[in-house]
């Protein structure tokens, strides 16, 4: 005999739509997957992180755009709030796209996400992008991994949950990669020159990776150590010998 809680979760998901959790990419149009783009060109709705270019929502026309973007430093829509909107909008609409800058399962917070979900008795399917610690090593042409120099990588990031204590411990890997930069990669190459990694350590900082004011800065870790100019866009810090200028360059 069937479990009556079994049943009604069935009967909801029955009555429900899907939602899918699409990697947007780093941020240029084309870097979206195949199956990404065309999930967009089929939704009904489209929840999207605030750095989503107007690019990449002109591939859903058809469907009503509703942004729930977090940025540093702006007001931005509670985490609470933007589970309440995807289930509402499964409720309403047979096919919801939560669209999310580089891939959802990389700082991302799906996991709040597929929770509440899950919770409600919703279908959901997650299609991966490309993140921007790959596109950025594309961009400046410098590998994260190099035989005989790097063999390990970490992606990581200080930014923290309200009343969550920021990680101090630096990742014991051959490459670096900071995601949500900024004043917090200065923190972390000071810590780095506490712990006796050289002053000279390689530094490469994309901001606004793969868009068209996309830029880069080689530092060293000691030049990072006192600051960083003024950024507009997103910041990806990548650190380590990897990170070296190519001799070519």
């Amino acid at each position: 005999m069937a479990n009556p809680s079994e049943s009604t979760t069935s009967s909801v998901k029955n009555k429900t739509g899907i939602v899918y959790l699409v990697g947007a990419g780093p941020g240029a149009v084309d870097l979206i997957t195949v199956r990404g783009a065309k999930l967009l060109a089929q939704a009904d709705i489209v929840l999207h992180d605030a750095l989503v270019t107007r690019e990449m929502l002109a591939l859903s026309p058809q469907a009503i755009k509703i942004s729930v973007g977090k940025r540093s430093g702006q007001r931005s829509a509670a985490q609470e709030h933007i589970n309440q909107q995807l289930v509402e909008a499964a409720c309403q609409h047979a096919i919801v796209v939560r669209l999310k800058g580089g891939d959802p399962m990389l700082f991302g917070r799906a996991d709040e996400e597929m929770t509440a979900l899950e919770q409600a008795g919703i279908r959901f399917e997650i299609v991966p992008g490309i993140t921007t610690a790959m596109a950025a090593a594309a961009s400046v042409q410098l590998p994260l991994t190099k035989r005989g120099v790097a063999r390990s990588v970490a992606l990581f990031t200080s930014s923290t949950a309200p009343g969550e204590i920021a990680e101090t411990r630096i990742p014991d890997c051959d490459t670096l990669v900071q995601y949500m930069g900024g004043k917090e990669a200065i923190l972390t190459a000071q810590r780095m020159l506490a712990k006796g990694f050289s002053a000279t350590h390689p530094i490469v900082i994309v901001e606004s990776c793969s868009r068209p004011e996309e830029r880069h800065l080689h530092l060293t870790l000691a030049e990072l150590a006192h600051g960083l100019p003024a950024c507009e866009g997103p910041v990806l810090v990548m650190m380590g010998e990897s990170m070296r200028k190519r001799a070519m360059n």
